[in-house]
């Protein structure tokens, strides 16, 4: 049961893990002062909970590992993210649409989280739940903003929305693992949060003026550890530090 469980962590945390580190890279580059620092700021929740939930594995593991170990010491194979958040930040509509998809998504998980039987991760889902509510309040009132304004600001988003929808389903598929931890009663059965999923998305879609995607094609390899080419590049920026000076203390 301990290695599945330590699965579903990581295909739970490491979307937050990467999603946080693509934020990051927008640094200092949004488009107002007010929206750089609520992107680092959802950069720095999303970190903040991957550290919960690294914390949490590096104690099932022993052996004396520590959330550095899980963050910056594997392999890519052995990432369990969905490819949807390792997608690049193109330009600010795709950064919304990737950060919209996720979070509509991510609140239904938290929701259902707080039911679960593991006490640490009801805790983790308690204090994220707050967090990823105004994550998608403000990716949500992005979307409509730029949906609803300029002619160039909607052709940008529906761009967007459209290029990054065949990543949407990823999110419901089911692991081994998952399926062991829905029957231990600590995981979250992704699969029934579809349909709201797509009613929430669509509503949203709608207010925007933008048109819901009709591709029926999905993109999916992620929770697998099959990643993009994208994941590559973001990995070698992320543990440089780590895999140049091994064993390093701050």
């Amino acid at each position: 049961m301990k290695e599945n469980l330590i699965k579903y962590i990581l295909g739970v945390s490491d979307n937050s893990l990467i999603l946080g580190q693509r934020l990051g890279e927008l640094c200092g580059h949004g488009p107002n002062l007010e929206t750089d620092i609520a992107l680092t700021n959802i950069s720095l929740d999303l970190l903040g909970q991957t550290r919960n939930y690294y914390q949490y594995i590096a104690s099932l593991q022993g052996e004396g590992k520590t959330e550095d170990d899980i963050a910056f010491m594997r392999s890519e194979r052995e990432y369990l993210n969905v490819l949807l958040v390792e997608q690049p930040n193109n330009h600010f509509g795709f950064v919304m649409a990737r950060q919209f998809y996720f979070d509509v998504f991510h609140v239904l998980l938290m929701e259902n989280l707080q039911h679960s039987n593991d006490e640490t991760l009801i805790a983790i889902a308690n204090k994220g739940i707050k967090e990823v509510s105004y994550h998608l309040r403000f990716s949500s009132d992005w979307v409509k903003r730029l949906g609803d304004g300029t002619s160039e600001s909607h052709q940008k988003m529906q761009e967007a929305i459209d290029g990054l929808w065949v990543f949407t389903d990823e999110l419901f598929h089911l692991t081994d693992a998952d399926k062991h931890m829905i029957e231990e009663g600590i995981g979250v059965d992704v699969s029934t949060l579809k349909e709201a999923y797509y009613k929430k998305v669509s509503e949203v879609l709608t207010e925007a003026t933008l048109s819901v995607p009709e591709e029926k094609y999905f993109q999916k390899g992620g929770k697998q550890g099959i990643h993009s080419e994208h994941m590559g590049f973001i990995l070698a920026e992320l543990q440089y530090m780590q895999r140049t000076y091994p064993n390093m203390k701050w």
